[in-house]
């Protein structure tokens, strides 16, 4: 007498259970919107229920014509069911529940073949593709031509033109990398319509807090470069504020991830970096605090000024331009780690951080290795790049942005440097 087979009964109640939790869905839209369409809790679970019976029996027999012969099945039956509903109502009506029924009894087969988390993740992601029917339209409605080109775009230069490029140096210096050019480019595009993407659907504040602590995490300097940017479409005092905001806490992130990255990679360099990163980031989610303050006070008092059209600032263009500029910083940075001699480490630290910190923060967290290395000077070295990489991030909104916003950063700019440097000094006495 063969043992019970747990696995297997286990594997058959997943599958109708997909099966109901699409249909619940599907027998919710059958009696509020569409009575008599096809299909309701109990055919979805049958469905189910047939795909994993069949699945099962294949996998017994060793062929797999039993379970595409019942899929086959059931997308006549829902071919024919379709046509006679369109037929009685002298309307077409979607094929939604149709298909749908034709999915379930797929995962119901999928869970038999032994893909059981993919079968469940597909079967939540269908309920909930069907449940959230209004925002998805809604979303195509908020969704222009101008817009659907930008995504477009963007899909292309990232997953076309981007595979095709070298990931090696291609100068004689070993400083310009054309794929990690691109992909700076492409993160000054994607940080640009994401923030695009946060201001339509959670309003000018909000959205441009989102897009500030994501965009801080992937590149606090494509952040700076896309709010700068943005801030000259919307172009009033209201919205440098919360521009402001958006740009700062981008700042935020980016020295809270220094710390972080160096706590995992040289932790004994973490408790001299605490003092100077701990006090500009401090200064500077102050700063956020108090732009966001501003700019939530203004929006209530003048609510007219809040309703901007807001238009998609995705150019690929301007990233570019942009990335074209990053490659002569690059060959500057190149020049200076070549031909100025290794005792000026903080003007290397200094024109290191143009164009970016982590790659300071890890050279000086392997330069800390070593047991000559000063301490208190590979830290002060790291704050050094911050500090370059801060006011020129300040430097591109001053030239890009628009005049309010580039008063606010200016500002915050300068409190910033000023607790940096403060901090660098404090540092010689550690």
């Amino acid at each position: 007498m063969n043992a019970f087979d747990f696995e297997l009964v286990q594997k058959f109640l997943i599958a109708l259970l997909l099966g109901a939790l699409v249909g619940m869905e599907r027998e919710k839209h059958r009696r509020n919107e569409q009575p008599g369409s096809f299909g309701g809790l109990r055919t979805f679970i049958l469905v189910a229920q047939a795909g994993a019976v069949s699945a099962w029996l294949s996998l017994h027999l060793q062929s797999a014509w039993l379970f595409i012969m019942v899929v086959l099945i059931v997308g006549i039956v829902a071919s024919v069911a379709f046509i006679m509903e369109n037929r009685r109502r002298n309307e077409f009506s979607g094929l939604t529940s149709e298909i749908s029924a034709i999915t379930v009894c797929l995962l119901g087969g999928a869970v038999m073949y032994g893909y059981t988390e993919l079968a469940v993740m597909l079967g939540i992601l269908t309920s909930a593709i069907l449940t959230f029917k209004q925002p998805l339209h809604g979303l195509v409605d908020k969704v222009g031509n101008d817009d659907l080109y930008a995504i477009m775009k963007l899909l292309i230069a990232s997953f076309i033109v981007l595979p095709l490029l070298p990931n090696e140096p291609v100068d004689p210096w070993q400083a310009l990398n054309l794929y990690r050019l691109w992909l700076l480019v492409v993160l000054i595009s994607a940080m640009s319509l994401l923030g695009y993407v946060a201001v339509r659907w959670l309003g000018e504040a909000h959205g441009t807090v989102v897009t500030g602590i994501t965009g801080g995490l992937a590149s606090s300097t494509a952040t700076t470069l896309s709010f700068a940017r943005n801030s000259k479409a919307l172009g009033n005092s209201t919205s440098a504020d919360t521009q402001a905001t958006g740009i700062l806490l981008a700042w935020l992130v980016m020295f809270i991830r220094v710390l972080v990255t160096i706590a995992i990679v040289f932790k004994p360099l973490l408790p001299l970096l605490l003092i100077p990163f701990g006090a500009m980031a401090t200064t500077t989610a102050a700063l956020a605090g108090i732009y966001y303050w501003r700019g939530s006070k203004q929006q209530m008092a003048r609510p007219e000024q809040s309703e901007v059209t807001v238009k998609n600032p995705f150019s690929l263009i301007a990233a570019i331009k942009f990335g074209l500029f990053f490659a002569v910083i690059l060959l500057l940075v190149k020049f200076v780690q070549l031909y100025t001699p290794s005792e000026t480490l903080y003007l290397l630290a200094a024109v290191a951080g143009l164009t970016d910190v982590d790659a300071i923060t890890l050279s000086m967290a392997d330069y800390a290795r070593s047991a000559t290395a000063s301490l208190t000077l590979a830290a002060g070295a790291v704050t050094v790049a911050a500090l370059s990489n801060t006011l020129v991030k300040c430097g591109m909104v001053v030239f890009l942005g628009s005049k309010p916003l580039a008063r606010s950063l200016i500002i915050a700019t300068v409190l910033i440097c000023l607790t940096g440097g403060v901090s660098i000094a404090l540092l010689r006495f550690l």
